[in-house]
């Protein structure tokens, strides 16, 4: 068989068909030429441009480079996540600590040095612009801090004065009149007490122990409930409480209090429950007052206050009686206010007295004390014996 020859150009383009296609081998592009393996490659060697090794090359590249990129991109979302994960466990020491929006703010504050503001607000789930409004009141709260320390001092120094007896609007008509303290509002006062944890004592339920002589009113309510006077020595309220004694015995209370200012005009205390009870705390009334004349005496239907001799002393000093429905204590509910008061701020939460001495002691210091210190809200917060002081001037003034 005759060796078959090939012009030049046909070998050119043979090596060109083997250049261009990328799939293709030596021996299946031979063959769709129809020329042996071995030729097209000794062609190759001598026509080719080494276009079909460079295009290789560069696949073999792009395939490194796509893996390359593929890895850098998978390292980067694992960095993500691993960072994301390190925010979480950090922040977790955190929480539990207070607000929680605030604990966030925090957090972020006290890692910007390890991580973006950016990337903490999106793992905690707060606004970028949320944090730095809250970071550029930083300077208003701390001195808001340093302010409420500084009350906060002012107000133990009051509570412990009171024994804890006063609560925040007490304490708060307490501060705004010292000569080195501004006003200050008593939401604000009880705010940081609640802070600082201190309350005041709540009123207990009260023991009814009037004894009533019968179910027959014997004098007119001449009050009806309106416990107010425009002018001192005009209304007295008064009331028997007992006041209990550690082994079963009790001493007992009479009090005698002037409606225009709720100030204790007369009180007294004794073992027994006789009329002389009530009537040598109208007496102490009437050396408080110089006369009692005209003044209208409102008391429950206790039978101390419906004997004779009681109905006696209130004809003989000028004192007109008025009584409320049997066995309805608000009728009376001034007097039995003070009862209860007198006995919560008293015993706090002790059931009764140690002994008779330290009932008479305890219970004499803080009658006293309600009219010269004790700050009332009917008084405007300040005490009685102020605040008759105060509006007697006023009136005086007008006149």
């Amino acid at each position: 068989m005759p060796r078959k020859t090939y012009s030049e150009q046909f070998k050119r383009d043979a090596v060109a068909v083997y250049e261009n296609s990328m799939e293709g081998s030596f021996n299946s592009i031979a063959a769709d030429l129809g020329i042996n393996r071995n030729s097209l490659a000794n062609w190759v060697d001598k026509y080719g441009t080494g276009k079909r090794a460079r295009r290789s090359r560069e696949q073999a590249r792009a395939r490194q480079v796509g893996d390359a990129e593929r890895i850098r991109q998978l390292e980067k979302k694992l960095a993500i996540v691993e960072e994301e994960r390190d925010i979480l466990r950090r922040a977790t020491l955190y929480f539990g600590q207070g607000d929680e929006l605030v604990i966030r703010f925090k957090f972020i504050d006290d890692h910007t040095h390890r991580y973006s503001v950016k990337r903490m607000c999106q793992v905690l789930d707060v606004h970028r612009s949320s944090y730095y409004a809250w970071k550029k009141a930083k300077p208003k709260r701390l001195a808001r801090r340093s302010a409420d320390e500084a009350l906060g001092r002012q107000i133990r120094e009051v509570f412990d004065e009171e024994k804890g007896l006063y609560g925040a609007k007490r304490i708060a008509a307490e501060l705004s009149e010292r000569d080195d303290s501004s006003p200050v509002n008593h939401k604000r006062v009880a705010r940081v007490m609640k802070k600082l944890g201190l309350y005041g004592f709540s009123k207990k339920r009260r023991v009814k122990t009037t004894v009533s002589a019968s179910s027959r009113r014997v004098f007119p309510d001449l009050v009806k409930r309106r416990f107010r006077a425009d002018e001192t020595n005009r209304l007295l309220v008064g009331d028997i409480t007992y006041l209990p004694i550690q082994g079963g015995t009790n001493l007992y209370l009479a009090t005698v209090i002037d409606c225009y200012s709720r100030r204790l005009v007369g009180f007294s205390i004794a073992d027994h429950m006789r009329s002389e009870l009530a009537i040598d705390a109208l007496e102490e009334a009437l050396r408080q007052r110089g006369s009692l004349a005209g003044a209208i005496f409102h008391s429950d239907h206790g039978s101390v206050y419906t004997s004779k001799e009681f109905q006696q002393s209130c004809r003989d000093l000028g004192v007109i009686q008025s009584m409320g429905a049997v066995g309805t204590s608000a009728d009376n509910a001034l007097a039995e206010s003070f009862n209860a008061t007198l006995k919560r701020e008293v015993l706090r939460n002790r059931r009764c007295f140690a002994s008779v001495d330290q009932a008479r002691r305890q219970v004499f210091a803080w009658c006293v004390r309600y009219n010269t210190k004790r700050r009332h809200s009917w008084c405007k917060y300040m005490s009685p014996i102020q605040f008759e002081a105060a509006t007697c001037a006023i009136l005086n003034a007008v006149a």
